[in-house]
């Protein structure tokens, strides 16, 4: 084997560990199985990592960096929608997508989420996990607001963690059920509702700044 620098080393375990998760849970994630998904001895896990409980850490971590650039995802399309039902229900379909396109990976998220609420060290990161989750959902629901002149009738916050609680629950159905008509109608009905939340503002209300970047360029990967 190439010999391996330790910050390879890790990235390589860290890899390996998703995968395992993804496809066993994190019941199945030992030392032993991370290693030999990684193709590394079980005694190089411990150049790299001092426990199982620190790399765990590690891995959490590495979930929540990459979902603070790719969880949710720009709720503007190509073509601009004409209301906020139409640009929520183009935003949700475009996570869906992201979804079906990798379910080991959202299984995996689910996984390392429910760790780190029963674990005594993560705890703190899986709220960061999801406070990310709902600074992205508000930042995209601002943007929004300029896309299509509206304005949230409640606080964005609460709008925010409305949506987040939409995407968990599309994604744990759809998980379960590889349902993919179910769950169209889903996003139908859940843009439907979050769109309830908002109103049209007059013209000489609107502002005429740019949507943010992150709404026009896409947040998931």
């Amino acid at each position: 084997m190439t010999r391996m620098s330790i910050a390879e080393r890790r990235s390589a375990l860290v890899a390996a560990a998703l995968r395992v998760i993804a496809e066993q849970g994190v019941h199945a994630a030992t030392t032993r199985a991370i290693s030999a998904e990684a193709d590394m001895p079980q005694a190089s896990f411990h150049y790299a990592f001092e426990s199982r409980d620190e790399l765990m850490r590690e891995v959490v971590r590495h979930v929540v960096e990459r979902e603070e650039s790719s969880i949710l995802p720009a709720i503007a399309p190509q073509s601009a929608p004409e209301n906020m039902r139409d640009a929520l229900r183009s935003g949700l379909r475009h996570y869906f997508a992201g979804v079906t396109s990798d379910p080991d990976h959202e299984r995996a998220m689910f996984e390392l989420a429910l760790y780190s609420q029963r674990t005594s060290g993560p705890e703190r990161l899986a709220a960061r996990q999801y406070a990310s989750y709902f600074e992205l959902a508000e930042a995209s629901l601002r943007s929004a607001e300029q896309l299509v002149g509206a304005r949230w009738t409640v606080p964005i916050d609460e709008v925010a963690k409305v949506l987040v609680g939409f995407t968990d629950g599309l994604t744990t159905t759809w998980l379960a059920t590889h349902d993919d008509e179910a769950a169209h109608r889903f996003i139908d009905v859940a843009a439907d509702a979050v769109a309830r939340l908002s109103e049209p503002v007059s013209p000489s209300e609107t502002t005429h700044d740019e949507p943010s970047a992150s709404l026009a360029s896409g947040a998931r990967a």
